[in-house]
């Protein structure tokens, strides 16, 4: 019986960032779709993904991905397209950030910046 990947997910102003939990993963398929990521079929509700400045990276320990927003600065609230609690999907809150209370906008940009350099 096949089973979801636990994930961890966080929102930036620029880009959503999930985190697949797979060790030694081999043969990983990610497909970008506008209001979609192919991964065990994730729903993005009411949002849209920049499909060519989206992109993954896998490790020994996981698959990281940034789905980068057609419309930045719009918050997601969720990540799925249900409002159930998924046991396998849980948010990020080491890497979660309140930036739209933030009034300098360039700290924001340089929160995504630094998330971005993981797929360097």
């Amino acid at each position: 019986m096949e089973q979801p990947a636990t994930a961890k997910w966080y929102d930036r102003r620029e880009a959503v960032f999930i985190e697949f939990c797979i060790e030694d993963s081999k043969d990983v398929q990610v497909k970008f779709d506008k209001t979609k990521l192919d991964f065990r079929y994730i729903f993005i509700p009411n949002s849209v993904i920049l499909l060519q400045e989206s992109k993954h990276k896998r490790t020994d320990r996981s698959v990281f991905c940034c789905l980068r927003k057609a419309e930045p600065g719009k918050s997601w609230p969720r990540l799925t397209k249900e409002k159930t609690k998924l046991n396998w999907l849980s948010v990020d809150f080491n890497n979660w950030k309140d930036w739209e209370d933030d009034s300098d906008e360039d700290l924001s940009k340089s929160a995504d910046s630094d998330d971005e350099s993981k797929f360097s």
